[in-house]
Order: C-alpha cells, then structure tokens, then sequence
C-alpha cells in the first residue's frame, strides 16, 4: 500500500466512526449536533488520528484497538478550530473553504459545539470497548493534560497575549510546543498506549511527534505568506493582519524552511528503536509534511 492509499484508508476509517459516534440526533438539540458534525467532517488531513492508528500498528498492538482514541484526539483537535475561529478569539469566517462553525450555525451554538465535542473525546475513550480500564484510565489522563491549561490550552493563552508585541524566539517556540504541538504528541502516545509499549518506545515516539509538530507549524506560517488561498482553503496572510509573531516572520523563509528540513530528519532518526520496515510510513509522512502545500 502506497502513502497516499494508506492516508486515504485512515482517514476513511476514522471518519465512519465520527460519523457513527454523532448518528444520533434528538430533534429537541439536534443543532448542536449537527454543528458539532459539520466541522468535525469539513475535512482536513486527519494527521492526529493517523498518527494514533500507526504508532498502535507500530508498537505491535492492532489498529482497532486504537481507533476510538483516535477518533477522541479527532474530537478535541475539531473543538479547538471551532473556538478558535470565534470572534474573541482568531475571528475567522473561513475554514477548510467553509463557512467557520459560527458564520454557519451562529456563535452560541459553536461555542456549544465545541464544547460537545471536547466532552464527547473522553466519553469515547471510557466506553471504548477495545482497551481495558487501566488502559482507558491512561489514554484519558494524557489526553486530558495535553488539551488542558498546562497543554494547548496554556498554548492558546500565550498566543493571544502575544498579539501586536514582538516575543522572543523561547516563547515563540513554547507557544507552538503548547498549542500545535501538544495534541500532535498526545496522539502519537495514546496509539503506543493503546498497544501497550514500553518506555523506550513511547519517548520515541514523543521526540518524533515533537520534531513533526514544530516542523508542521513552521511550514504553516510560510503558508500564510507564500502559499495558494485555494488550496489552503483560507486566506493568505491572516496572521500579519492578526500581527501574530510566527516563524516565518522571526526567522523569514529560507532559514524557516532550513529548520522545517532539519526537523524532519528528527523526527525520522527518533523513528530508529523501531523496526525499520514496520517505521517506513512514518518517516515518509514526515518528508510529506514538510513539502505539503496546504
């Protein structure tokens, strides 16, 4: 299977079971629930899940093992964009080239939906039927503290505190540890927990979803200078309008894309306590994420 059937095949798995996970919709709130549904399904490359469902694979453990804690990283991942894109926050009409959840279904009900689907992440972990209690008590606690306010939460606070003032690069770099970063690690973790590794393979694990979640943020600050408005979905330049410090800005180009390289090499030397076959996918994810174009 090549990378681009294997993305395809994740995504389409992953998305089934958002999908049967929300198919419920009681007429009396069914506007939350469609809300929430609409930007959990608008798309995007469902890297967090992925990465869940292959670092599983990875660490001996069985896909489906995974995929409810996949689905509740998904979940959590969807809830910040919507609250991201709310008025007091980033203020965006667009996302993945759709209405933002409040532009379609009003502020109240995103606000509401967002916070659906952040409490739905962990009611899908503790009725996930293919982990054992100590194994759902696991996934919950780190899910929980990468999401928090000592995780991306924490990351967002800066962020905005941030706005129209210049930051140094250490805070620069803990901003997108906290707020890209966290949920990027969180996943990669719940897929070596979910297969029940050691230590050894979960600080791996770490160190790559960090190198590819800094990578990962870096480029997208380039994006939002030089990159294509269609196939970003959003406009080009929101962030010097917002006059958010980036990466981009604070290095410029060149040397920004020289770390997203270094990064990425990173990234895939963490991949090597694991077989070298078995990791091959994720090293080529890694090279993929650094040349992506939207």
């Amino acid at each position: 299977m090549n990378y681009e059937q294997r993305i395809s095949q994740a995504a389409h798995k992953v998305e089934e079971r958002l999908l049967s996970l929300l198919r419920d919709k009681p007429q009396a709130y069914a506007s939350v629930l469609e809300a929430m549904e609409y930007s959990l399904m608008a798309g995007g490359k469902r890297i967090r899940p992925l990465l869940t469902l292959e670092f599983c694979t990875l660490c001996g453990g069985e896909e489906e093992t995974a995929l409810d804690p996949a689905c509740a990283v998904e979940m959590i991942h969807s809830y910040s964009l919507i609250h991201d894109d709310l008025p007091c926050m980033d203020d965006d009409d667009l996302r993945r080239g759709k209405p933002s959840c409040h532009i379609q279904f009003g502020e109240a009900t995103a606000l509401l939906a967002g916070d659906g689907l952040l409490t739905k992440a962990f009611e899908t972990i503790a009725a996930a039927s293919t982990l054992d209690d100590t194994k759902k008590a696991r996934c919950v606690l780190q899910l929980a503290k990468a999401a928090g306010a000592h995780g991306m939460i924490a990351g967002q606070v800066i962020d905005l505190a941030s706005e129209n003032r210049q930051i140094s690069q250490d805070t620069l770099h803990q901003l997108c540890a906290l707020k890209t970063g966290e949920m990027i690690r969180v996943a990669a973790r719940l897929g070596c927990i979910c297969a029940g590794a050691d230590e050894k393979q979960i600080q791996a694990a770490d160190i790559y979803a960090e190198k590819i979640g800094l990578a990962f943020q870096i480029e997208d600050d380039i994006l939002d200078i030089i990159g294509d408005e269609e196939k970003l979905g959003k406009p080009v330049g929101s962030d010097a309008q917002s006059h958010k410090n980036t990466f981009a800005t604070l290095y410029g180009i060149e040397r920004s894309r020289e770390l997203v390289a270094s990064l990425t090499e990173q990234a895939k030397d963490a991949l090597n306590v694991f077989d070298s076959q078995k990791s091959g996918f994720l090293k080529v994810l890694a090279e993929k994420l650094a040349s992506r174009d939207n």
